[in-house]
């Protein structure tokens, strides 16, 4: 029974970091790839204003896009791709916590009779307000520390 167990958790544990893989390394690599090409630049320099209210970099943007748009797992990709510091991988990591796979979750919210409007506005909501008060009040202390 026990050595059953163990065996159907290692197959279950190999699906999943297979499955895993499938979204994180195909993100990698394209980031990566843009990273090496003007269009990481020009995504930076077109967010920078916007991602300052939070205390982020430019591109970090795409990090936000990604992992709102497709999934929480195409954003650790990309997090991973960037040169990001501690303090912003953190405070990224936070923002998508509240917001990630946007369209997703939203589309399963409606089908529990959840209104997907008020669904997105209060996760879209959270994940700025986390990101204007830990960003901007936090900020400063904590870069300092990190």
């Amino acid at each position: 029974m026990l050595l059953q167990s163990i065996k159907q958790g290692f197959r279950n544990g190999i699906d999943t970091t297979i499955m895993l893989g499938k979204i994180i390394v195909p993100v990698y690599f394209v980031v990566t790839f843009l990273h090496h090409t003007p269009v990481i630049d020009f995504v930076a320099q077109s967010f920078e204003p916007l991602m300052s209210v939070f205390n982020l970099p430019g591109e970090s943007a795409m990090i936000l896009v990604m992992g709102n748009l497709l999934s929480l797992y195409s954003g650790v990709g990309a997090i991973q791709a960037l040169s990001l510091n501690s303090f912003e991988i953190t405070l990224l990591a936070m923002m998508l916590n509240f917001s990630h796979s946007l369209f997703i979750e939203t589309a399963v919210a409606t089908r529990l009779n959840v209104s997907g409007t008020k669904i997105m506005a209060l996760r879209v909501g959270l994940m700025l307000a986390s990101g204007l008060i830990f960003g901007t009040l936090a900020g400063g202390v904590l870069q300092r520390w990190m």
